[in-house]
């Protein structure tokens, strides 16, 4: 596979996405800056973490313009496949890509720490070599990660198995104690309705 790892003003995780595509996975990748348009040859699109434009406004909400993301969109829309990671889970949800907010750590402080997760859906092309239930541990760093939806839409990402990671203690059990950041039914990461776009805060 072939990976794009989109780079904004302000985004820091990109190094580290490449790296784990090119050394970790053996997998072609290639940076592709905000301004581009042209994701030919490009199988999957990473969106990184990092503070892209400052967060002004709201974090992910003027790269959510920028004119990468309008190739992005008609990408998903064809079926590529998309992951955001941290500022890009904000960026998808700003970009419509992906449904609901993320909003301020309910604590207003900025967490940087490891977290457990519960792996819900091993069905999308990102969890399917990840069993059922199974816990990851894996580190989060945002001030801004509490996702946050209407029931209306909490109620389809639970009938169409979209919520793919929740936060969780240890043994895979899903409690507020786990919360780090206030998100609504402790969601960590989600899905589209054809689960080729997944959003997620924890940086895996």
């Amino acid at each position: 596979m072939r990976f794009g790892i989109v780079v904004f003003p302000g985004t820091w995780s990109d190094g580290d996405c490449y790296h784990s595509v090119n050394t970790i996975l053996s997998q072609e990748a290639q940076f592709i800056w905000h301004k581009d348009t042209d994701l030919s040859g490009i199988d999957c699109v990473i969106i990184p973490g990092g503070f892209s434009y400052g967060d002004h406004l709201r974090a992910g909400a003027i790269a959510a313009f920028s004119p990468i993301m309008k190739a992005v969109t008609q990408f998903a829309t064809h079926g590529g496949l998309v992951i955001g990671i941290c500022n890009g889970f904000q960026i998808l949800c700003e970009s419509g890509l992906l449904p609901g907010i993320l909003r301020r750590n309910r604590t207003l402080q900025f967490r940087c720490r490891w977290v457990n997760l519960k792996t819900n859906n091993s069905k999308t092309p990102f969890t399917v070599s990840i069993p059922q239930k199974h816990t990851l541990r894996i580190p989060i760093s945002h001030g801004e990660g509490a996702y946050y939806a209407d029931e209306t839409i909490i109620k389809g990402l639970h009938d169409n198995n979209q919520i793919v990671f929740q936060y969780c203690d240890t043994t895979g059990l899903v409690t507020d104690e786990n919360n780090p950041n206030g998100s609504i039914e402790n969601i960590a990461g989600i899905v589209n309705k054809d689960g080729n776009v997944l959003g997620m805060m924890p940086h895996p």
